[in-house]
């Protein structure tokens, strides 16, 4: 199959399965993936380069990339202190911290941290960051259990949260759809993108560039992971397809400048740091690779229900919440 169909139909997966082909050994299948966590987190985090340190950089008026190889972590200066916004996994902490103090900022000045969605990828060292520098998290009501118990309450990777968890951390305030998130000059907008977690938030703002004024959007939500389902046949959770479909039309509808993502493979980090160095923020300004993304996100969802359909929901692969969801850890 052709690596161009590979990426639409399977996302996040098929990243992993084209970068664990190889001659020495055939790569998992996405139900391998889906039946082994602990195969399916190692091989992101190997093949993805999530652990590998990045150089940081800014990327237009007060926001930076702090994040890794694989990451996004997102800094943005104000007035009032740092914004930061994803932050790796649990072992990412130092590594942003380090980015962070590079770009001649201290990470003991962030305020506030939100983030896209409670998976270990993304909130892993939210607690680490919490300590560091007291800051305050703000999360989406749908995942602020999850958040709160260190992945307990997943819909579908909760009962293996010894694998797919994260030092919990407590939320300091619950996010709504539409919500601000205002720390100085900046204003960010919470839209709720519920999909790939009960959650899940995709973020707007608009900011100034050597007097230019961008829209920049980071879209969540749309990515399906090995083991989810989509379907009316016992769906990961009651109407996640209704969302998956209305979100993608959402998404669809936003019409920014600037995109920036939680996994940088998507939107093309490393071409678009090149360029940077000739043209600056410029480089970034993309509305059609933006349309292209959430297209392609939304053929995939279409393609993995069709897929679901033609199978049986007996299929072995354990899902659901840890019986003790909800406590902390």
């Amino acid at each position: 199959m052709a690596r161009k169909t590979l990426v639409r139909l399977t996302g996040l997966a098929g990243a992993i399965l084209l970068t664990a082909a190889g001659p020495a050994a055939a790569p998992p299948t996405r139900d391998n993936l889906a039946r082994d966590n602990r195969m399916f987190l190692q091989r992101a985090t190997k093949s993805l380069r999530w652990e590998v340190p990045a150089a940081p950089m800014p990327i237009v008026g007060p926001i930076y990339f702090v994040g890794t190889q694989g990451l996004g972590s997102y800094l943005i200066h104000t007035s009032d202190g740092l914004i930061l916004m994803g932050t790796g996994l649990p072992s990412s902490g130092p590594m942003i911290a380090a980015s962070i103090r590079k770009l001649g900022f201290k990470p003991e000045d962030i305020k506030i941290i939100v983030t896209w969605h409670a998976h270990a990828d993304h909130v892993g060292a939210v607690a680490y960051f919490k300590q560091l520098s007291g800051a305050k998290l703000a999360m989406m009501e749908g995942d602020v259990a999850s958040m709160q118990d260190g992945g307990k309450s997943d819909f579908h990777y909760g009962w293996d949260w010894k694998t797919m968890g994260w030092p919990p951390a407590k939320v300091d305030r619950v996010l709504h759809d539409g919500d601000k998130v205002r720390l100085g000059e900046v204003e960010l907008t919470a839209l709720a993108t519920p999909g790939h977690t009960r959650g899940d938030t995709s973020w707007t703002t608009t900011v100034v560039d050597n007097d230019k004024t961008y829209t920049v959007v980071w879209p969540d939500g749309l990515s399906v992971n090995p083991g989810y389902r989509v379907g009316d046949d016992r769906p990961s959770y009651r109407g996640i397809g209704d969302d998956y479909r209305r979100i993608g039309a959402r998404l669809a509808a936003l019409k920014p400048d600037i995109w920036l993502v939680a996994h940088v493979e998507r939107f093309d980090l490393e071409g678009k740091r090149a360029r940077a160095a000739q043209i600056g923020a410029e480089a970034f300004v993309d509305p059609a690779g933006y349309q292209k993304y959430i297209a392609d996100q939304r053929a995939a969802f279409v393609a993995e229900a069709a897929r679901e359909a033609r199978t049986s929901p007996d299929d072995g692969i354990k899902r659901g919440p840890a019986p003790d969801a909800g406590s902390a850890r």
